[in-house]
């Protein structure tokens, strides 16, 4: 139930973020009351999910998955460029959560 919740957790932090961008400096109300109640179901969300998996592990695998989503979202959303760096940089993070998911034995698979 944990990776569930890792999951969904990333879900609501990723359109969290994206409201973040639509609030204009948080100076809409609507896209920034998105902003606070999604970030607030992810961090209780992580929280749950930090009971089961380590504190390192599970952040970076909400952060470094947020940051990919993040990243196509204001590419195919909000017209942003994404150049060569940009995507391999972001097939490292990838890369680093394989590599976490697959072969490290802190994760209680």
């Amino acid at each position: 139930m944990h990776w569930l919740y890792l999951g969904v957790a990333i879900f609501f932090e990723t359109i969290g973020t994206t409201a973040l961008k639509a609030s204009d400096g948080m100076t809409r109300a609507g896209p920034a009351l998105v902003v606070v109640l999604a970030y607030a179901l992810s961090f209780w969300l992580l929280a749950l999910v930090l009971r089961v998996i380590p504190v390192g592990v599970a952040y970076a695998i909400w952060s470094g998955l947020g940051i990919c989503f993040i990243a196509m979202i204001g590419w195919s959303v909000f017209g942003q460029r994404l150049d060569l760096p940009a995507l391999l940089g972001l097939g490292l993070i990838i890369a680093g959560i394989l590599v976490i998911n697959l072969f490290s034995n802190t994760v209680g698979h």
